[in-house]
């Protein structure tokens, strides 16, 4: 299994945000694509995503941004994945209406993969943004080092 770009950039935005949360300043999509060396107009999409789910508050006109709307501990990683995800099935058989498998009615493989899915969104479940965020210095570095909020 692999995350799109889409969700990888998600969880980007969101530990960038909170490695800068105790400032109390707003950033911009320009800070964060200069952290990462990503794509702005990919980032507003994303930014657009993340204020509709509820994660993020964005101010609009000159001297706005965007900053957490809620506290990291609140913040599930498995609820942010899952939010961002537009399709979760490893396999065809797990798509609704394609059961085109000749082996379907005596396939283990498909419990199995539901196992491993369920398995790896439990351990995702178990995570807030915080406990993404306990090297926050050293992330605050990275991104300064990286040329941004100096």
């Amino acid at each position: 299994m692999r995350l799109t770009t889409f969700t990888d950039y998600t969880l980007r935005v969101l530990i960038y945000l909170g490695a800068y949360q105790r400032e109390g300043r707003l950033a911009t999509i320009g800070d964060v694509a200069a952290a990462y060396g990503i794509s702005e107009n990919h980032l507003t999409k994303i930014v657009y995503h993340l204020a509709k789910q509820g994660y993020v508050e964005t101010t609009r006109g000159k001297g706005g941004g965007m900053r957490l709307a809620r506290a990291p501990e609140s913040i599930n990683i498995g609820d942010v994945v899952r939010g961002a995800e537009e399709d979760l099935a490893v396999v065809e058989c797990f798509q609704r209406g394609n059961c085109d498998c000749p082996i379907l009615p005596a396939c283990e493989l498909r419990g199995l993969l539901e196992h491993a899915m369920s398995a790896f969104f439990d351990v995702l479940a178990g995570q807030t943004l915080a406990d993404l965020l306990k090297p926050q210095a050293q992330l605050v570095r990275i991104f300064r080092d990286a040329g941004v909020r100096q």
